[in-house]
């Protein structure tokens, strides 16, 4: 047995010795000539040093179209052996073939991985084939290596840069800003080499080169002197196609006005390319002699012919990375690069919306001369990149980790948070005022704010949303937690969506109106919304009278009436959100006119308004005022003036009074006899004034089966900002399991 153990332990030597000593297998893929100029440096040196590495090549995307100039003919030319070549393009450049492209490219790549099966795959960049590669790579278990990671721009490359972050478990990135982004992202600090871009390894080195003319004169013609031509390069901005058409248009129109010798080089393959080849065909730019137009250069070329140029424009990352390394001055136009570091050669023209702005823009920068800037690395990449896979242990756990910040963990809970109060915030909307209040689960008001109804809606809602911030901010010094935003307000309300859909005459502009939404984003709360008399009846469920009554009524004597009906527990709204309109009951054919348009409604003989209508004409004919009585002339008669002139025996305004009384008794006797409640419960200012008037009508007119419905004033204080907080207390604190 002990022999056994022993050759176990020296089989697992020699296989760790041999794991040791093992080349590394590194599968680098490239998609198109942008990324093969920053992966080729890197190629170079595993392909130099056999000793330690193992290089296959995959190649796919746009290097097999003819169309962008069969690139993958350069990788051959550079002597590397091409592994598998993948036809992965869905032709169409538009949106669907991107997504096209991925897919197919997905189907192609599990064969190839398997057959190779690399320790490590080294992927690019931001495009959408580089995400299938890593996509591929993460679920097959093989070890990603991503270059130019941490990086921003403007496009949905950004969105692809940062998916492909998270899908690897090692980043070489160039600036120590894009190191930064990737320890944000919760990376591994120790998994991130700040390595600076490749392609500058060859920038640097080539900078001094002395048969640049022989290029210029190839791609330019011979007639062409450094500094006095223009190179181009724009590409379509996926997110928003049709503005990138636009800005392409205005920036061919430029370049022909400017009148300067121009190469420009085809968009890539991204969704918009072939409308931009089409505009292109438009100008006419193949057949100007100014022009020359081309669909691919050899990178060793192509930076000699920016290093040399007068000006580049356009929205390539070339523009703001690989220019910077020659000091040639740059035109950025639109948003593609937004948020790349740049230096002070790069002049920037986010809204290139006219053709004078971007002919400016080049009038400005042709033909200056700017410092070389190192932002993106020093032509020291490669050793650090190959000094860095060379410390990869293979036998750590192929699950990556993610270095989440520390987060503080709460031991024990403070006394504070144990005493915070869960409250609401509850609006009240009325024709005079606008009220907003703290209330708590108990129904305490904690605070309460007063404003004059504004008469614009623009006013109104500014006001709301001001009021409702304030009284939340304050929320935090009463130590009350806001669970949620109730309203009440005038008219017929659709509760589900939260829209005001009619209202009153008293408040103006208040049709079609959405509250739920600006109150919500702006306090980023849920918020409910409904009638003032259901939030009256739903505040006299919760801690009023109606506590524990299945069925009951409450009928709201102010300024106009309203009021709720609670059937079986349930607030009733009605099929069109009109149950329960309460005042408009009608108890006269023959009756005044109400404000809604009908004649002989409660609320024409009732309501404070009816009120103050009859006390005006009895001052008007000097019969209101009994002795001990007076009214100032700038002071507005009102309904408490007749009612002091009933009390005081003038026997006018008590006929009135009586006569109002009789109307309200009616109108709920005619409810009483449809729904049959319980209980009827007398809430607002005059509600005292007509319970007696209430129940003698009941007693007499009613049926005696409807006779045992007891009525009750309401004793609460503010029932409609009470409802409305009733709204959120019992919603918001509703647990479903």
């Amino acid at each position: 047995m002990e022999l056994y153990y022993k050759n176990i332990r020296k089989i697992k030597e020699s296989m760790e010795k041999n794991n040791r000593k093992r080349k590394l297998r590194v599968c680098v893929a490239t998609c198109n000539r942008a990324d093969y100029s920053k992966l080729a440096p890197i190629m170079f040196g595993l392909k130099a040093d056999p000793d330690n590495f193992e290089l296959d090549v995959v190649v796919l995307g746009s290097h097999l179209i003819d169309d962008y100039g069969n690139t993958y003919r350069m990788i051959e030319q550079d002597d590397f052996d091409i592994h598998a070549k993948l036809h992965t393009i869905v032709r169409g450049e538009d949106e669907a073939s991107m997504v096209e492209s991925v897919g197919l490219a997905l189907v192609k790549l599990p064969d190839v991985l398997n057959r190779l099966k690399p320790d490590v795959m080294i992927v690019h960049g931001d495009r959408f084939d580089a995400l299938a590669l890593a996509t591929s790579a993460a679920l097959m278990n093989i070890r990603i290596l991503h270059v130019e990671g941490g990086e921003v721009s403007g496009t949905i490359d950004d969105s692809i840069r940062h998916a492909i972050t998270k899908l690897a478990h090692y980043h070489v990135c160039c600036t120590h800003t894009a190191e930064q982004h990737l320890i944000a992202m919760c990376e591994d600090h120790d998994r991130i080499l700040l390595a600076g871009c490749p392609s500058y390894d060859m920038l640097l080195s080539a900078m001094n080169k002395d048969n640049y003319m022989s290029i210029l004169e190839t791609w330019l013609g011979e007639d062409v002197k450094p500094y006095e031509y223009i190179v181009a390069v724009q590409h379509p901005v996926t997110t928003n196609i049709k503005h990138s058409l636009k800005m392409f248009e205005l920036t061919l129109d430029a370049l022909i006005s400017f009148n300067k010798k121009t190469l420009i080089l085809f968009p890539n393959i991204d969704a918009g390319s072939k409308e931009m080849v089409r505009v292109m065909r438009k100008k006419g730019i193949e057949q100007n002699p100014q022009f020359r137009a081309v669909k691919h250069v050899p990178f060793e070329q192509f930076i000699q012919l920016v290093a040399h140029a007068g000006c580049m424009i356009g929205n390539s990352s070339c523009g703001v990375r690989e220019a910077g390394a020659f000091g040639t001055p740059v035109i950025n136009l639109g948003t593609r690069q937004t948020g790349r570091e740049t230096g002070e050669n790069v002049l920037h023209v986010r809204d290139a919306d006219t053709q004078n702005k971007i002919h400016h823009a080049l009038e400005l920068q042709f033909g200056k001369k700017y410092p070389c800037s190192k932002i993106y690395g020093d032509g020291n990449a490669v050793p650090r990149i190959l000094k860095f896979l060379k410390t990869l242990d293979l036998s750590e756990p192929l699950q990556k980790k993610f270095c989440f910040p520390p987060v503080k963990e709460c031991i024990s809970q403070d006394i504070d948070f144990i005493l915070e109060t869960q409250s609401a915030l509850a609006v009240d909307l009325g024709g005079t005022n606008l009220r907003v209040a703290i209330i708590s689960m108990k129904g305490d008001i904690v605070q309460k704010y007063t404003e004059s109804n504004p008469k614009t809606y623009e006013e109104r809602i500014e006001l709301i949303l001001k009021m409702c911030v304030k009284a939340a901010s304050d929320a935090v010094r009463f130590n009350c937690r806001i669970l949620g935003v109730g309203i009440s307000t005038g008219g017929r309300v659709n509760p589900h969506e939260g829209v005001v859909l009619h209202s009153t005459k008293l408040i103006q502009e208040w049709n079609s109106v959405d509250l739920r939404t600006p109150i919500s984003d702006a306090l980023h709360l849920p918020v409910w919304v409904d009638n003032d008399g259901n939030c009256a009846a739903l505040a006299e469920k919760k801690f009023g009278h109606g506590k524990g009554v299945e069925n009951f009524v409450t009928v709201i004597t102010g300024t106009g009436i309203g009021g709720g009906i609670v059937h079986n527990n349930e607030l009733i709204h009605g099929s069109g959100f009109c149950a329960a309109e309460l005042g408009h009951i009608m108890v006269s054919v023959d009756g005044p006119e109400c404000m809604c348009g009908s004649q002989g409604c409660i609320e024409a003989y009732a309501s404070g308004m009816a009120l103050q209508r009859e006390a005006k004409k009895l001052h008007d004919e000097d019969q209101l005022l009994v002795e001990g009585m007076s009214v100032k002339n700038d002071e507005p008669v009102t309904a408490i003036h007749l009612i002091q002139a009933a009390q005081m025996g003038n026997s006018k305004a008590d006929s009135i009074l009586r006569t109002a009384g009789v109307a309200l008794g009616v109108g709920i006797v005619n409810i009483l006899h449809m729904v049959n409640p319980s209980l009827v419960i007398l809430s607002g200012v005059l509600a005292s004034h007509y319970e007696g008037s209430v129940k003698h009508v009941i007693s007499q007119r009613a049926l005696s089966s409807a006779q045992e419905v007891s009525v009750a004033s309401s004793f609460l204080k503010e029932p409609a900002l009470l409802g409305a907080a009733s709204m959120v207390l019992d919603y918001a604190t509703r647990r479903i399991h």
